[in-house]
């Protein structure tokens, strides 16, 4: 016969909830003040965090979480965001971020704090990194304000004078909505390894390239072996899924395809 278990005491099952583990708290934060917000594209708002005189170690393309500790706006997501990295791992004892500018309380909120206001940032992480193989051939593909990641990696590439041979294709709306392009031509101009290929899809006054990123583009751009770079393609989930599909289905292998996909907050 099967005897039924004896119950546990009540203090057995008080220290067995006074055992469980506790949240687990965030990566190290550090306190940090506002200390540049500028415009750098039309409703494109860059923001450095001064760190305080300490610094923190990351790989270029790597995310950080922010916590706004005072915003005047606030919805049920909370205070706190990841995002993007914009500053090069070399700027140290910085960290940057650049966001387009919507109607969430959090953006609403970046946009009104002051100069000098409070935030927690936590050490940056993530693994859509910077390659570390320099003998490939490397397309970073750009969605709007995807472009952030590779702003940070080619400003890394350019502080290191590394050789990694890189073509940039970067699609907007129009110029005006175009983060970091001036920059991005002078980088162009002091790297021979570095090629742009820019593309405004409703601009009449830009007389550059205007098609959305397609296999036509890639290929008059690139050449028709598009198997023979790896890819790394940023932006809005809709445009990398869209980039992606067009690279499988040109036959480009999935290891060579690197998507990191920025969704709204």
């Amino acid at each position: 016969m099967r005897l039924p278990s004896p119950r546990p005491a009540a203090g057995y099952l008080l220290r067995i909830r006074a055992t469980r583990s506790p949240r687990a708290p965030y990566a190290r934060q550090v306190r940090a003040l506002i200390k540049e917000k500028r415009e750098v594209a039309k409703g494109t708002l860059l923001v450095i965090f001064d760190l305080l005189g300490r610094e923190v170690d990351f790989k270029p393309g790597q995310y950080f979480w922010v916590t706004l500790l005072d915003p005047p706006y606030e919805d049920e997501k909370g205070p706190r965001r990841h995002i993007s990295v914009v500053t090069s791992p070399n700027e140290r004892g910085v960290l940057g971020l650049c966001t387009r500018l919507r109607d969430s309380a959090f953006k609403r909120s970046l946009a009104e704090l002051p100069i000098g206001a409070e935030a927690d940032v936590e050490e940056p992480k993530g693994g859509f990194l910077l390659p570390e193989e320099t003998d490939k051939r490397y397309v970073f593909i750009a969605g709007g304000i995807g472009i952030t990641v590779f702003r940070c990696m080619l400003r890394y590439i350019a502080d290191e004078q590394l050789p990694h041979r890189v073509t940039l294709v970067y699609s907007n709306r129009d110029r005006a909505s175009a983060a970091f392009l001036d920059e991005l031509i002078e980088l162009e101009q002091v790297n021979a390894n570095l090629q742009l290929v820019l593309t405004m899809t409703n601009d009449p006054a830009w007389d550059g390239e205007s098609r959305r990123i397609d296999a036509e583009l890639l290929r008059d751009h690139l050449g028709d072996e598009l198997q023979s770079f790896t890819h790394l393609i940023a932006g809005p989930p809709a445009m990398v899924d869209g980039v992606v599909g067009t690279l499988h289905a040109v036959g480009v292998p999935e290891e060579q395809l690197r998507p990191s996909r920025f969704s709204g907050y």
